[in-house]
């Protein structure tokens, strides 16, 4: 069990513990996180549920930051090595 997945909390300063970067931050621990339980335990649907509920929160706050400020957008999406979003 690797426990080195989670991304360091350098990346988001002490003042905007509230802010969407730090949301999309937080809830992308959490995916690494499940997704370490799932590679274990394949059959815990739960956890998937709770997954894809995590994943959604995390798509919404990324299409909300996406439409407000598209720089801060593309600089997290870097930061965090996470895969950007499909467009039309």
């Amino acid at each position: 069990m690797i426990n080195n997945l989670s991304i360091s909390s350098s990346l988001i300063p002490d003042k905007q513990r509230g802010s969407v970067e730090s949301q999309v931050f937080y809830l992308t621990n959490r995916v690494l996180r499940l997704t370490q339980h799932l590679q274990l335990h394949g059959r815990d649907y739960s956890s998937q549920r709770g997954l894809w509920k995590i994943l959604s929160k995390r798509k919404q706050l990324l299409v909300y930051l996406s439409k407000r400020d598209k720089l801060r957008y593309d600089d997290l999406i870097g930061q965090l090595g996470i895969r950007g979003l499909k467009t039309r």
